[in-house]
């Protein structure tokens, strides 16, 4: 993308955020009556609160990415119509599942054939390691998607943590693609979401007045993932890395500690950093103010990583990433001083 194509991003950001914001407020009533969450094992909240607000996140965004892709007179926009389709579908998942829970095997098979779509639709010539086996690398990707795509609705269990999460990276995504470094299809992808979240923030500013569910979490681990794709398609796998780097920690150490410790690893439970830290004497707001520093710092070594010469200066902003997301989730599993 271009200086000149940039008055698309913004509007996107714009539009996605005034249109998920009046969505959001025309369902709460609606979903009060008719999408509770109770309090359970994994929650956070202590009083039922309507979920649901995903319908307008991922509305919003496919909405106006649909809208600019029809309108924008440009030929380098062309968001693929799997992305549409996946998300959608991956969204009536999540929407049966915040009903009446889905078993897990079928869940995942579900969530495997929205992942595996976008997969098998996208040119055999986007690699990341071109002397892997095309069919290797896209079961790997396949496997990898899957797993984003659940770490994002694990990690949705606070109070603006996804809006912490999803906006820098979103915001990182759309000031690469201002300067050339990212395709326009995706930066527009990503910038609907991200305004997307912006207009759903202030209806789950702590204490939250409603959750997005899983029908939101899920397909926007699914969009999220195509846009983090999209850089490790371009060979900046080191950004790939860093914008997602505190959920892929939290998660992914959170499920191996479960797995060797025996514990039923699809089970609700409190067992991520983030969790413990809240009941560690952190606040909610204070856990979500770490995050969204940590990933503001993630964005900008993400940056820096893509715009670095030589490019493998880019591990020295990988390491610091990763030493930053250390401390985090140090301090979240300890408690906290008075």
């Amino acid at each position: 993308m271009t200086i000149s194509e940039l008055p698309l991003s913004i509007f996107a950001i714009v539009a996605a955020a005034l249109l998920s914001a009046g969505i959001t407020w025309a369902l709460r009533p609606w979903l009060l009556r008719h999408a509770l969450a109770k309090p359970n094992a994994r929650s956070s909240h202590r009083i039922p609160t309507p979920q649901g607000a995903g319908i307008a996140v991922t509305g919003a965004t496919l909405v106006v990415v649909g809208a600019i892709v029809a309108y924008a007179d440009t030929a380098h926009l062309n968001v693929p119509a799997a992305i549409f389709a996946a998300s959608l579908f991956m969204a009536m998942v999540g929407f049966a599942d915040d009903i009446k829970s889905i078993p897990v095997p079928p869940r995942l098979l579900l969530q495997a054939l929205a992942v595996a779509a976008i997969l098998l639709t996208a040119p055999g010539d986007l690699r990341i390691v071109p002397a892997c086996p095309l069919w290797i690398e896209r079961g790997l990707l396949l496997l990898a998607g899957l797993w984003f795509v659940n770490l994002v609705n694990f990690m949705d269990g606070l109070d603006w943590m996804t809006v912490a999460e999803v906006v820098p990276i979103t915001g990182a995504i759309v000031v690469l693609g201002s300067v050339g470094e990212f395709p326009l299809s995706a930066t527009i992808v990503a910038a609907a979401l991200c305004g997307a979240m912006l207009g759903f923030a202030p209806f789950n500013r702590p204490v939250a007045k409603i959750f997005l569910g899983d029908v939101g979490s899920l397909p926007i681990g699914l969009l999220l993932g195509w846009c983090l794709l999209q850089l490790a398609w371009h060979q900046q796998i080191v950004a790939a890395l860093l914008l997602p780097l505190y959920y892929l920690s939290d998660a992914t150490v959170t499920l191996l500690r479960r797995l060797v410790r025996g514990e039923p690893f699809w089970a609700a439970h409190r067992s991520h950093f983030y969790q413990r830290a809240t009941d560690n004497g952190f606040t909610v707001l204070g856990v979500v103010s770490e995050v969204f520093a940590l990933n503001v710092v993630l964005a900008a070594l993400a940056i820096g990583s893509v715009m670095a010469r030589p490019a493998a200066a880019g591990i020295l902003f990988l390491i610091a990433g990763g030493l930053g997301t250390t401390i985090v989730m140090y301090r979240f599993s300890r408690r906290r001083l008075q």
